[in-house]
C-alpha cells in the first residue's frame, strides 16, 4: 500500500466529500455520490441516493460529525483515508480521539463506494 502526505494524496472528489462533510452541506455530500453507490457504516448498509441522503442527513450533517485527515494510503483502485472523527454523535465508548478508516472507490469522478470502519490494534 502506498501511503503519501494527506494533503497532496486525495482524489478531488474525495476532498470535496469531506470539505461538505466538514461543511455539514447535505446537497455537496450527495453530489459526490454515483447514482448507484454503497456506503457501509460500521456495519449498516445504504444503497442508492435515498438511502445514502437519509443516512447522512442524519449521521453526518445532523450530528455535525468533522473529519481532520490523518493519512491517506493507495492500494490499487481503492482509496484508504484515516480520519480523525468529531461531533454531537453519541460518544458512549468510544476513544477520547476517534480514529476511523474509510475505503473509497472512485469511477467517472464520483464515489461509488464508502466503507467506514473503526479499525482494532492488531494483536500482534
Amino acid at each position: 500500500m502506498n501511503t503519501t502526505d494527506p494533503a497532496d494524496a486525495l482524489p478531488e472528489v474525495l476532498a470535496a466529500y469531506i470539505a461538505a462533510v466538514n461543511a455539514f452541506d447535505l446537497d455537496a455530500i450527495m453530489a459526490t455520490f454515483s447514482d448507484d453507490a454503497l456506503v457501509n457504516d460500521v456495519r449498516r448498509e445504504f444503497v442508492g441516493p435515498a438511502s445514502i441522503r437519509a443516512w447522512a442527513g442524519r449521521e453526518i450533517v445532523g450530528d455535525k460529525v468533522t473529519m481532520a485527515v490523518t493519512e491517506v494510503a493507495h492500494h490499487g483502485a481503492l482509496t484508504v483515508v484515516r480520519a480523525r472523527y468529531d461531533g454531537e454523535y453519541d460518544k458512549t465508548n468510544l476513544p477520547d480521539e476517534l480514529i476511523l478508516t474509510s475505503y473509497l472507490t472512485v469511477a467517472d469522478g464520483r464515489i461509488t463506494s464508502l466503507i467506514i470502519v473503526h479499525n482494532e490494534p492488531a494483536p500482534y
